[in-house]
């Protein structure tokens, strides 16, 4: 759930991770906004990177630990492009399948008790992503995007209980005006980032990517919205007064990157309000089993090679 960024825009916009914020926001922001620009004949490129910690959407993939990605990308004159990205990734199994008072990992949640099944196990430590789109420019500077991408998670999904697999399709649409671009991206999939009745849920991103001058610096201002249906989800929220709802939040991120010999640095900051419970505060939202909101404010830092 707590997302990805693959190809969403012309621009290299920093995303979220420092480095995954600059993968996010260099490379993730690959993975949200990056796609190869098309020239006078098709081209295939490709990143590599580390970061800090891996941000999407101003969430914490990696539980505040570093991560490696990277990705490749094929752009046509045309407009049309594709393009896979991956990384590490913990979000999932880090989650917790039992309450506030009384975590447990939904890497091993049978202590946690029904529904979740005796001796059985969740794992998955890898995101890969799959991405197309058509992109070009339009009269007076303004440019467009639009296209899919699938969220993969392989993984081994035995007991799952509230939760479900994490897998995500959404399509999206970008409109930009310089350096600045608004995307809407729209989950088609029958769940989004493993929240069980979650179908439609989107994200509303606005971006600006600011250059200093002749200084090489880049400034990126982002706000964005993560949007979930009001759903019951009676599974997962119980009595605890919660519903799906209670998953949207709005988050923000700052970042400055410079390219120096080829490689992009980043340092960014970024803040999702994300609720750590639901009103009974025991029954956990954005709170994983270490006890630890994912998002809130967070600082990162990621070094991307372009190849």
């Amino acid at each position: 759930m707590y997302r990805f960024t693959l190809a969403l825009s012309a621009s290299l916009i920093l995303s979220s991770s420092a480095l995954a914020q600059v993968l996010d926001s260099s490379i993730t922001q690959h993975k949200e906004n990056q796609h190869a620009t098309a020239s006078e004949t098709s081209a295939l490129t490709g990143n590599f990177g580390i970061a800090t910690q891996y941000i999407f959407r101003g969430l914490s993939q990696t539980n505040g630990k570093p991560a490696l990605q990277g990705g490749l990308d094929f752009a046509h004159p045309s407009g049309l492009y594709a393009g896979t990205w991956f990384s590490n990734i913990s979000w999932y199994t880090d989650q917790n399948a039992g309450v506030k008072t009384a975590p447990v990992a939904l890497a091993s949640p049978a202590s946690a008790g029904d529904p979740y099944i005796p001796g059985q196990s969740n794992s998955t430590t890898l995101e890969w992503d799959l991405y197309g789109g058509f992109k070009g420019t339009l009269a007076n500077d303004w440019t467009y995007d639009f296209g899919a991408v699938r969220y993969y998670y392989p993984g081994q999904y035995d007991s799952v209980g509230a939760y479900r697999n994490p897998d995500t399709t959404e399509v999206y649409a970008a409109l930009g005006y310089k350096w600045v671009q608004f995307k809407y991206s729209k989950a088609v999939s029958t769940y989004t980032f493993g929240v069980n009745e979650s179908s439609g849920a989107s994200y509303a991103d606005l971006t600006a990517n600011i250059p200093v001058g002749d200084s090489g610096l880049t400034v990126l201002l982002h706000a964005g919205r993560q949007t979930y249906p009001t759903s019951a989800n009676t599974g997962y929220w119980g009595s605890s007064g919660g519903n799906n709802d209670f998953f949207s939040y709005t988050d923000y991120k700052v970042a400055v990157s410079k390219e120096i010999r080829g490689f992009v640095y980043t340092l960014a900051w970024t803040q999702a309000n994300t609720k750590d419970t639901a009103p009974d505060g025991n029954t956990t939202t954005y709170m994983n089993a270490f006890g630890k909101n994912i998002g809130r404010d967070r600082v990162a830092f990621s070094l991307l090679k372009n190849f």
